[in-house]
């Protein structure tokens, strides 16, 4: 189910299988938590700290983020999504953690599911 994805091939696949066990059980915003790629606040006090991600499975993100890169060639999805986001001024680094995010949450969805990659209606 997971290689029907483009952009996910074999290593990234042996990685998500063998090192997030909890693919399909967890929510987006859990499974997204539990990866590090969810936004972690710096505030304190009064004083509004800045958002970054941080902990996690650094393997699984590692992971991804390449996935994500070899999506932005495979996966015409992905790419307008951090076209986009580039377009609208985001640093390469950040468009590109974003999509990892909706790479992580999409695989969550199919492994719950148990479907195959369904390519988004324009």
């Amino acid at each position: 189910m997971l290689r029907s994805t483009p952009g996910i091939g074999k290593g990234t696949a042996a990685t998500l299988i063998a090192f997030l066990p909890e693919l399909g059980t967890l929510s987006g915003k859990e499974i997204a938590s539990l990866v590090g790629l969810a936004p972690f606040n710096a505030d304190s006090g009064k004083q509004a700290g800045q958002r970054h991600i941080k902990g996690g499975r650094q393997i699984v993100r590692r992971a991804l983020y390449m996935a994500c890169v070899a999506a932005q060639r495979a996966n015409p999805d992905i790419k307008a999504f951090c076209d986009r986001l580039r377009d609208k001024g985001k640093k390469t680094k950040v468009a590109f953690v974003a999509g990892m995010r909706k790479m992580l949450t999409r695989l969550n969805a199919m492994m719950r599911d148990s479907t195959t990659w369904n390519p988004p209606k324009t």
